[in-house]
């Protein structure tokens, strides 16, 4: 028995009632196809950061920079760098480049990993047989799947965020200097030369070699997907509403990734553009990305600014206001901070699934792992942590989806996802060193005392690890 929904949630179903998602079982069969080191998004997926000019293939490795000069003949080259070609090329030879370290991390511990995964879905997978007869250093491919972050204006300081991608982190570290950690990640100092952050209102050569390249990209597009910064409140992101609004496309995923806590002004404005673009058959359909980690007030810590209730009130106003061609998807970033309330979050995520979702799956959701900064990685955490995590992903199991709770349960790969984040964080693997324990307290206290916020009152569990922390960072005073 096979059942699919709009969005692609294919399934068979098992014995017991439970169900195979068709997007966990391709990312199996492309892990064999793969072998040990090719990754169709280096290909087929771009994340395009345009406010300092750089790139990667995904969301995982790090930064490069775009070649400037190559633009003016070639605006394609704001994806295929020449660096990005010589990966494309050691993959090819079963070589497996440094930069992708999450994936191998993942795969170290037997998961399934995000290369799996994307390089499985029918927008990646389509062009297989192409990718292998083409010589990689010479071919300059039109992607399939866009992610571009226009301008780093930004209404919110998330605490694991950087004034790279935030206009008031930006504000407040130019006015107050950066924070007393090790790792001078939020120095004004770090952001010069290629990392200098073009101001919005400022000339930048990546955009209009965007908009030279776009007409060209549009037609082979599958899934176009704007960041930020907080693309509500990014002219980039109208213009483009309103070049699709005038040139439909109906085999177009169009994903935009919000805060979802806007003045009402900017969010009646942006909700009536989703609207009009989920009418008729402009696009195949909208993926509204909410970018929130945990529960309540702690939620409004990790992501400084935030009004949680009026988040709450946006999602429920989206699902309920546009019940056509679209779904929202949680961005979980599982961070330390997360982890004492993910549960609440999860329950809440259950709860609407039963009232918003019927004959498609609506809402969604991703638990990626924190990287960076590293004082916010989960794992390193002591054991407790880790412990906690795991009942949870066993609590997940318990209510997985079946055909009596089509839509309402957890998806397998939604398992394995958040399974795999518990399984980097086994204390075995990785201890989180007495220095970077230094920086979580340095960090968080000089927080507290420039937001006018309480780590200890807000995250009362933690409060062992804050002392640990704070032992380390007088110990290094």
């Amino acid at each position: 028995m096979t059942q699919q929904g709009p969005s692609g949630d294919k399934t068979t179903t098992n014995d017991d009632g439970t169900l195979n998602s068709a997007f966990m079982s391709s990312a199996e069969q492309m892990r064999e196809k793969l072998g040990p080191a090719l990754c169709l998004a280096k290909w087929q997926q771009t994340s395009l950061h345009l406010t300092t000019g750089h790139t990667n293939s995904c969301y995982h490795p790090p930064l490069h920079k775009i070649e400037e000069n190559e633009l003016e003949n070639n605006p394609s080259a704001l994806h295929n760098t020449n660096y990005k070609k010589t990966q494309r090329q050691r993959m090819l030879r079963g070589e497996k480049p440094e930069e992708c370290s999450y994936c191998w991390r993942a795969e170290a511990t037997g998961n399934l990993s995000d290369r799996h995964y994307r390089s499985g879905e029918p927008w990646a997978a389509e062009r297989f047989d192409e990718i292998m007869v083409q010589d990689p250093l010479t071919w300059n491919v039109n992607p399939a799947y866009v992610e571009v972050n226009f301008s780093n204006i930004c209404n919110l300081k998330c605490s694991y965020c950087s004034p790279q991608f935030s206009s008031t982190w930006a504000q407040e570290v130019t006015k107050l200097g950066a924070y007393p950690t090790s790792n001078r990640h939020n120095d004004p100092s770090h952001f010069v030369g290629e990392r200098h952050v073009i101001a919005n209102r400022s000339h930048n050569p990546y955009v209009d070699a965007f908009w030279k390249w776009w007409p060209e990209l549009y037609p082979q597009l599958k899934h176009f997907r704007m960041t930020g910064g907080e693309p509500t409140m990014d002219k980039n992101t109208y213009r483009v509403f309103d070049y699709v609004l005038a040139n439909p496309k109906p085999d177009l995923h169009l994903n935009t990734t919000s805060n979802f806590s806007q003045e009402a002004v900017v969010f009646d404005k942006y909700m009536d553009y989703v609207k009009r673009l989920c009418e008729g058959e402009n696009i195949e359909h909208f993926m509204q990305f909410v970018s929130l980690d945990t529960w309540g007030s702690q939620a409004e810590y990790i992501r400084h600014g935030m009004d949680f209730d009026l988040v709450v009130a946006n999602v429920e106003r989206f699902l309920t206001e546009v019940p056509y061609r679209n779904s929202l998807t949680f961005i979980i970033t599982v961070s330390n901070l997360a982890i004492p309330n993910i549960n609440r979050l999860l329950q809440w995520i259950l709860d609407l699934r039963k009232r918003h979702s019927s004959s498609y799956q609506r809402v969604w959701f991703d638990t990626p792992i924190l990287r960076e900064p590293l004082w916010q990685r989960p794992d390193g955490m002591p054991a407790a942590y880790h412990f906690k995590l795991q009942q949870d992903v066993n609590w997940m199991n318990t209510r997985l989806e079946t055909n009596k709770t089509r839509f309402h349960g957890f998806k397998d790969y939604e398992v394995q996802r958040l399974q795999r984040v518990v399984d980097q964080m086994d204390p075995k693997q990785y201890q989180c060193e007495n220095k970077v324990k230094a920086d979580f307290y340095r960090f968080f206290k000089e927080h507290d005392l420039r937001r006018g916020t309480d780590f200890i009152n807000t995250f009362p569990t933690m409060g062992e690890w804050w002392d640990e922390c704070k032992y380390w960072a007088d110990k290094y005073a």
